[in-house]
């Protein structure tokens, strides 16, 4: 199952012999033995291949507020692997290490989608998460977990930069409960030049996912010093995310540290993360936080309507849980918005690696 030679789906032949990748907007054409920009895409014969499929580089049990997701299932744990390459080169990427690796020896923890399942039942994780390096990649292997997870009663989540193709859009995402969708700035040229994509396709799965589908959607936007955290860009980010997907879709301001090839470029101040909060909060989004800070008020959820907290956290920790059993404020009765069990978890701040049998 570990074989490089895993058949992909979404590819189709071209007039001049290449094969095109069709899972991605990079649309990577490939001749005999070439491999896509994702690195783990690649052409055997007359075929698209997988070599990433049943590999992965660990596996870890966060706290679902780690992913982030902030409104589902609150203070669960979830079971959290990734695999290696990545189809956006992003010059600030966090898990650069991961996701921009060209050693496959790096895949260390192969694993079947059933001994994933079996593992997430066994260690009591009410999820398991496709994280660390973009899912879109690996799409035929988390689907396959997907699978195995849904029919041992457990729930799927994606971390993921909504870089993709309608159809493998709509093929993956029949199989995700929940997506934390990284919206890494609301400017085509901080795309173009920092990421080597564009903002266009992930807007288009940010509307897909809110308005055809049931999947729980929270989204992130990683601050980077003098790039996209002007007071006008995140304004009008605010207000795209208020008229097309409302203001109940929480959204996450996280801290950048230097990193890849961007160490040059300083940590994100904490004042960053408190202002752009307020933007999009006085925009009229009604659950905005802040991550990689210590900010109560930034990790509290707060009542939409009377503004009581309602689950208030320390860094991941949930000290207080105050939703009724139906997910309505007990102050005023107003319903909150996502996915919430009659009490909140109590993981807190663990990390677990754990290693799963094929």
């Amino acid at each position: 199952m570990s074989s490089p030679c895993y058949p992909a789906r979404y590819w189709h032949s071209l007039p001049d012999g290449r094969l095109q990748c069709d899972l991605c907007p990079r649309d990577c054409r490939l001749h005999e033995g070439q491999r896509g920009a994702c690195f783990v895409r690649q052409r055997e014969g007359d075929q698209m291949v997988l070599s990433t499929y049943g590999r992965s580089s660990g596996f870890c049990i966060d706290p679902i507020e780690k992913k982030p997701l902030n409104h589902f299932h609150p203070g669960s744990s979830v079971l959290s692997f990734g695999t290696a390459g990545c189809n956006l080169a992003c010059k600030f990427c966090q898990n650069w290490d991961i996701s921009k690796s060209r050693d496959m020896d790096r895949l260390m923890d192969p694993a079947s989608p059933e001994a994933i399942a079996s593992a997430a039942v066994q260690h009591g994780c009410k999820s398991v998460a496709f994280t660390y390096n973009d899912p879109v990649i690996f799409a035929e292997y988390a689907m396959d977990v997907a699978d195995a997870c849904h029919a041992a009663g457990v729930q799927t989540v994606a971390v993921t930069a909504g870089y993709m193709h309608d159809q493998p859009r709509r093929d993956f995402y029949t199989k995700i409960d929940a997506a934390n969708v990284d919206l890494k700035a609301f400017s085509d040229d901080f795309y173009v030049q920092l990421t080597g994509s564009h903002l266009q396709p992930v807007l288009e799965t940010l509307l897909y996912l809110k308005h055809e589908t049931q999947v729980w959607l929270e989204l992130t936007t990683l601050l980077i010093p003098g790039q996209n955290d002007s007071d006008e860009e995140l304004a009008a980010l605010s207000a795209w995310v208020l008229q097309e997907l409302g203001p109940d879709v929480p959204l996450h301001f996280s801290a950048f540290h230097p990193d890849h090839k961007m160490r040059h470029v300083p940590s994100t101040p904490p004042a960053t993360l408190v202002r752009a909060r307020h933007i999009a909060l006085n925009t009229g989004l009604h659950h905005v936080y802040t991550g990689n800070v210590h900010h109560v008020d930034g990790d509290t959820t707060f009542c939409p309507a009377c503004q009581a907290p309602l689950i208030v956290r320390d860094w991941y920790q949930i000290k207080s849980y105050r939703l009724r059993p139906d997910g309505r404020c007990p102050d005023c009765g107003a319903p909150l918005a996502g996915r919430f069990d009659a009490a909140g978890g109590d993981f807190g701040r663990q990390r677990i690696p754990i290693t799963i049998g094929r």
